[in-house]
C-alpha cells in the first residue's frame, strides 16, 4: 500500500526547530523534511481520530446503554 501524500505535490514553509535539534538531526543524516512531514501527518492522523470519537460520543454512549440494559447481540453464542 503506498502513501497517497508521497505524490503529492510540496509547498515550501517555514518551521522554526531548536538548534540543538537540527544539529542532531544533521549529524545523524537526518531528512528533516521527510521527518517533519512524517510529523505533521502523524499529528493530523490522531487530531482526526480525536475528533472522530468526539463527533460518535453520542452513538458510544447509546451503544453502551444498550448493552448494559440488554446484553450483546449476539452474546449467547459467545464460547468465552
Amino acid at each position: 500500500m503506498t502513501n497517497p501524500r508521497a505524490q503529492a505535490p510540496k509547498k515550501a514553509t517555514n518551521v522554526s526547530l531548536a538548534e540543538t535539534l537540527l544539529a542532531e538531526a544533521k549529524a545523524l543524516r537526518i531528512n528533516v523534511s521527510q521527518a517533519a512531514e512524517a510529523g505533521v501527518a502523524r499529528a493530523v492522523a490522531e487530531k482526526r481520530a480525536e475528533l472522530w470519537v468526539a463527533q460518535n460520543q453520542k452513538a458510544f454512549e447509546c451503544w453502551n446503554a444498550y448493552v448494559e440494559k440488554n446484553g450483546l447481540p449476539l452474546g449467547k453464542y459467545r464460547s468465552f
